[in-house]
């Protein structure tokens, strides 16, 4: 996209040599002799940035600046100066200015300026498309499902997100977590704040305070420098603390005081420092057992679980697993740029009867596989992993449909599992059905077999 550009200046030769360069290096180039004339441009079309002298008949720079401000923020000035108003042009950059530039006009050095403030515009423009985008993607909207259990999580989201209160996110690994958790985070008030996300089972027992709280140099061996945890990084922001019972004991103590009194002490200190920071925790054990047990402070896990939102299983949520199907379809098929209509019935009555064991996360990966290899415009059986595929004693024998289409279901599921348990070998597929090569070859075209 090409920027536009206004030119204002009283002076032809400055006005049109400025005229010629900008446009010369691809900007779209407009020009005012005066400050009236340039405002009235102004009003009725959109410039990117104003070049305009200050010292002009009918309406000076300075005056000209203050209007561009009250009709578009958006744009930025460029004040042209001479070195005996160099005061007036500082205080035109306290009043909104972007730069100047002293005459006699250097244009090496105007070109450089505009270039940079261009690319500070772009970088603006992307990192607020970023947050959009991170927004988008985090809202809760995008936990896909529309069965009880994900609507009453819907409505727990909509319900805490703008609170401060500590919450507890329970469920089997992979069930989506950590999406909750920003979800909560990008609904709130914090949502431009950062989101520092903590893997308590990643990090190793004897690391683990220093990541979290942070140390001053010479706390420990290797200790070089001081350092800030996790705990400062998260300041204004959330805090997510991920398998929160793999913390070891004696840092769960540590953490209910930052938690309850707002105050944490980094290693190596005495000194205590706020904490302003949403503490969100996940967990995929019984924390209430891990309580018994003696493996945690039973006064740090009501403090974390003031409100508890349970991830239920696929299992619980089996009406979900369809849409969550079709979700991550079309979120692979897009970033493959593959031209995929849908998931046959077949392939969709095997992933429906699939044991999750490693819950939405294994879903999401098993269709991406799909998406990979599938070159029809159907995900078909065949493009699933062999444990989808019906074994001998799984066929199929429900009495729905007519004798002639039972017949036809068996045969194929027999054929293609004998093809499965001959590594897709045709001839030794054959032998093993006791059928001609041709016969089977007529199969396949039959029952609409690909291999």
């Amino acid at each position: 996209m090409a920027y536009k550009i206004l030119v204002v200046d009283d002076e032809e030769i400055i006005r049109d040599s400025l005229f010629y360069i900008l446009e010369k290096e691809g900007y779209l180039v407009d020009k005012a002799e005066n400050g009236k004339t340039a405002y009235e441009k102004i009003l009725d079309n959109h410039f990117d940035l104003v070049i305009t002298d200050i010292e002009m008949p009918l309406m000076k720079g300075t005056e000209l600046l203050e209007k561009i401000k009250t009709i578009n923020f958006q744009t930025s000035v460029i004040i042209i100066t001479a070195f005996g108003s160099l005061d007036t042009a500082i205080s035109a950059l306290r009043n909104g200015a972007s730069d100047y530039i002293l005459k006699p006009v250097e244009f090496d050095e105007l070109l450089i300026k505009v270039q940079r403030l261009f690319e500070v515009k772009d970088l603006l423009s992307e990192n607020k498309i970023l947050r959009e985008e991170i927004h988008r993607k985090y809202d809760f909207e995008n936990i896909v499902g529309k069965s009880a259990s994900i609507k009453k999580i819907y409505e727990m989201i909509e319900a805490v997100a703008e609170t401060d209160s500590t919450v507890l996110i329970s469920g089997n690994s992979g069930t989506g977590k950590e999406l909750v958790a920003r979800a909560l985070h990008y609904k709130s008030h914090r949502k431009n704040k950062p989101f520092i996300a903590v893997n308590c089972g990643a990090i190793s027992e004897n690391l683990i305070e220093s990541e979290l709280f942070g140390h001053k140099k010479g706390a420990f061996t290797g200790a070089i420098s001081d350092k800030e945890g996790y705990m400062k990084a998260a300041n204004g922001g959330t805090l997510f603390l991920d398998e929160i019972s793999e913390m070891p004991p004696q840092l769960q103590v540590k953490l209910l005081r930052a938690i309850q009194e707002k105050e944490y002490t980094p290693v190596g200190t005495t000194i205590s420092l706020p904490v302003n920071a949403r503490f969100i925790t996940t967990t995929n054990r019984n924390l209430e057992e891990e309580v018994k047990a003696g493996r945690f402070r039973e006064d740090l896990y009501y403090r974390i679980n003031v409100v508890d939102i349970h991830l239920p299983s696929l299992k619980e949520r089996e009406e979900d697993i369809p849409l969550l199907a079709d979700h991550f379809l079309d979120k692979y098929r897009k970033e493959l740029n593959k031209n995929i209509k849908g998931i046959d019935n077949e392939a969709m009555r095997a992933i429906l009867n699939h044991e999750w064991k490693g819950e939405v996360r294994e879903l999401e990966n098993i269709i991406e596989r799909a998406v990979i290899f599938c070159k029809g415009d159907m995900i078909t059986i065949q493009e699933l992993p062999a444990s989808f595929k019906p074994k001998a004693d799984e066929f199929d024998f429900s009495f729905n449909g007519s004798l002639d289409e039972s017949v036809r279901k068996f045969e194929r599921d027999f054929i293609l599992r004998a093809l499965e348990n001959n590594e897709n070998n045709k001839e030794k597929t054959a032998d093993a059905l006791k059928v001609g090569l041709s016969t089977l070859y007529r199969k396949l075209k039959e029952l609409d077999i690909k291999i």
